[in-house]
């Protein structure tokens, strides 16, 4: 599978609807730790997540979007190109995930491993800064344990 910047990634979900910075967080997260379970490797080239109070967190797409705070990212006309797998796999994110709020993708990504193992790391407790890494192997690890197949 071809790598991408995290920019392109999040500019495909864009393309779908526009968004707040918070469900985009999540759906790139989620298009990672997939990439991770199914492929070995991440589909994401220049970013890495963190453990955030609100869950998983890319700095550098973090740093691109906040300005808009709470307010919606406003749609992209169009989709970036990505290659087939890499297209198969973000429309299976955005299938299983794209009709959640983003408040809804925060607690689901709270419920699981790779989150909280990241987090459990410095002690964090509800609410505590965090800037631990959320590692791929934990990603791989826990999506793969949980994948049902097609």
């Amino acid at each position: 599978m071809n790598k991408y910047p995290i920019m392109e990634i999040a500019n495909w979900f864009l393309s779908k609807e526009a968004m707040t910075h918070k469900k985009i967080q999540k759906l790139t997260y989620y298009a990672e730790a997939w990439s991770q379970a199914l492929y070995d490797t991440g589909i994401i080239s220049d970013s890495h997540f963190e453990a955030w109070a609100h869950g998983p967190v890319s700095p550098d797409l973090y740093k691109h979007f906040k300005q808009y705070g709470w307010n919606k990212i406003e749609q992209v006309k169009e989709a970036p190109k990505v290659d087939e797998e890499a297209d198969e796999l973000l429309s299976s994110v955005w299938i299983t995930y794209g009709n959640k709020s983003a408040n809804e993708l925060e607690v689901l990504t709270h419920s699981e491993s790779p989150w909280q193992q990241a987090r459990a790391k410095n002690n964090c407790q509800d609410g505590d800064h965090s800037t631990e890494y959320i590692l791929p192997k934990d990603m791989a690890a826990y999506y793969r344990s949980i994948y049902i197949g097609d």
